[in-house]
């Protein structure tokens, strides 16, 4: 039988067997040959301790409201696979077996689907740069949301697969000096790699200092926040100029008590402004809506003029799926962002 990846209880990744549902008339079955989770937002629900869970959201009034009841699993892992189609309904007119496909699917060895849910691969581009459509989406959603023009100045904090996205497309919307800061070392080199000016970990220096001295005592004009840190928060509270911008992508969680609103906040006037997930700002809003933000993004890296090199890792056989979900929650230096292939890959 088949196996999937989900989550049995809180931070308990398992690989179960699944039984294959018939094809109705409309659907067409997927042999996966690569799949990916999203580390930011799939691992609130595998945690089960954000207030995603503890207090639910009220669509309404738009506020988290009194306490939730215990959270539900098992519950599905992984957002994006690709893979082959090996059977389809009398009709689908879209694909045919052997087709190379994709959609927002979990991590399992198979899917059965509407074909409404998938696209084909576009020739020649690889599944390391399809999975990373999301998160080139939501980088770009901040990008926009930043107004970096000719030669802004910019910091990124955090350098998963959003960041990293972040600081590339920051070069393309004409930013001339990017410098960026994560803690984890890998994702420090490759972010070297694709073009940072200066590599900074936070666990060994000052950033905000830093930062000022590096721009004559001024800081940067914008800086983006994509870790759901408070402390990369509070640097950038620090690194940014007198009148500069702060644009948040993350959902925070933890010890909020690094941040401190004290003194550079108050003194350098600085605006804050939250993005989320591949949904348009206020400002954009609606000559760019969500499918216009997806298409572009995924048209930049189509095109190669953001690259994934290096950016999909570690990269492992679907079974060591469960230990590998494991291991980008608790080790989290281990990673960017994690790739499972098939078995027989």
């Amino acid at each position: 039988m088949p196996r999937e990846l989900v989550a049995v209880a809180p931070r308990t990744p398992v690989l179960r067997e699944y039984e294959e549902q018939p094809l109705k008339s409309n659907e067409l079955r997927i042999k996966s040959i690569f799949s990916a989770p999203k580390h930011g937002t799939e691992l609130r629900p595998y945690r089960a301790d954000t207030k995603d869970q503890t207090s639910p959201f009220d669509g309404q009034k738009r506020i988290h409201i009194g306490e939730g009841g215990d959270p539900k699993f098992p519950i599905r892992l992984g957002n994006m696979a690709v893979g082959n189609v090996i059977e389809v309904g009398q009709e689908v007119a879209s694909s045919q077996i052997g087709d190379k496909v994709f959609g927002h699917l979990p991590i399992r060895e198979t899917h059965t689907v509407n074909q409404g849910r998938i696209k084909k691969v576009p020739k020649g581009m690889s599944s390391e740069a399809i999975v990373y459509s999301d998160p080139a989406g939501v980088a770009l959603c901040a990008i926009q949301g930043s107004q970096i023009c000719l030669g802004s100045s910019v910091i990124i904090f955090g350098l998963g697969a959003i960041g990293q996205m972040a600081l590339q497309l920051a070069r393309l919307q004409g930013a001339r000096w990017i410098a960026v800061s994560d803690p984890i070392p890998v994702r420090r080199k490759v972010a070297k790699n694709h073009g940072a000016d200066l590599v900074i970990d936070p666990t060994m220096d000052d950033v905000g200092f830093i930062v000022k001295d590096q721009t004559e005592n001024a800081g940067v004009d914008v800086s983006i926040e994509t870790s759901g840190s408070y402390a990369a928060m509070n640097d950038a509270l620090r690194a940014t100029a007198y009148g500069g911008k702060i644009v948040s992508a993350a959902y925070y969680t933890g010890d909020s008590s690094v941040l401190s609103f004290e003194g550079e906040w108050h003194r350098n006037q600085l605006t804050i402004i939250s993005t989320r997930d591949v949904n348009s700002t206020l400002r954009d809003h609606p000559l760019w809506n969500t499918p216009r933000l997806h298409t572009e993004a995924f048209a930049l890296l189509q095109e190669d003029r953001i690259s994934v090199d290096g950016l999909v890792h570690p990269i492992v056989p679907f079974s060591q799926a469960a230990e590998a979900y494991r291991v980008i929650d608790e080790k989290p230096a281990e990673s960017i962002k994690l790739g499972i292939v098939a078995d027989d890959q």
